[in-house]
């Protein structure tokens, strides 16, 4: 199992716990937490279920009673706190693809960035297949959001500039390719590979080399740089 808690403990993302585990409950009566902490906590609670429920039933055969139901969190109170499902939905999405990206950061900057780009981009790249594989149900978000229609597109859309940053201590690539276009299908590839793998429900956090999500590794990372390689002189 490929573990990312020694980068950042507090890594959790959507989907990976339930709305109903016992430290997570409010119980009714004198309360030490403030209202906000309240709110918060109910909030996360209704993003797990966003996401487990997403999982179970797909985007559209979600429904907010269930996602209540699942997080363990009241009608009235969802409403407060989102104006609709799709408004959950994003907000876990963006949530989750967030922390994602700041655990690829923080793995990528601690193996060297521009001192050992090929490196830099296998551990951040790890630390993604990990991530997802661990949460399955936040990874099915990365097909599902599709299903919302153009803020789905666009929350995608969002994600994947995201990855821009790990190419700028990428070498120049091969002359005369535009390097904002070389970049965007490269990372397009990466999302096809991980969406694919997703779809058919490979998420098996196991060793690399395996069928699971982890089992992308060699060739994801063999996709990103093998375009900006320099080729050797014979």
């Amino acid at each position: 199992m490929t573990s990312v808690r020694g980068a950042e403990e507090e890594l959790v993302l959507p989907g990976a716990r339930t709305g109903r585990e016992p430290e997570r409950s409010l119980r009714p009566g004198p309360r030490r937490l403030t209202p906000e902490q309240v709110a918060s906590r109910q909030r996360e609670r209704l993003l797990d279920g966003v996401a487990r429920t997403v999982a179970a039933n797909g985007y559209t055969g979600a429904r907010i009673s269930d996602i209540c139901r699942t997080a363990g969190v009241t009608r009235p109170v969802f409403y407060e706190l989102f104006s609709g499902k799709e408004d959950a939905v994003l907000a876990a999405y963006r949530g989750g693809t967030q922390t994602v990206l700041r655990a690829m950061q923080r793995a990528y900057d601690e193996a060297g960035g521009a001192g050992d780009w090929p490196v830099a981009v296998r551990a951040g790249l790890r630390v993604l297949l990990a991530l997802l594989a661990q949460t399955p149900a936040f990874a099915t978000m990365v097909v599902e959001i599709e299903s919302i229609g153009p803020a789905g597109r666009r929350a995608r859309t969002e994600l994947l500039a995201g990855f821009r940053r790990f190419f700028a201590d990428a070498p120049p690539g091969p002359a005369g390719v535009e390097r904002a276009e070389l970049v965007d299908t490269v990372v397009g590839a990466v999302h096809a590979a991980v969406h694919r793998a997703v779809d058919e429900g490979r998420f098996a956090d196991a060793s690399e080399g395996s069928d699971g999500l982890p089992g992308l590794l060699d060739v994801l990372v063999h996709v990103v740089v093998t375009p900006f390689a320099r080729p050797e002189r014979g």
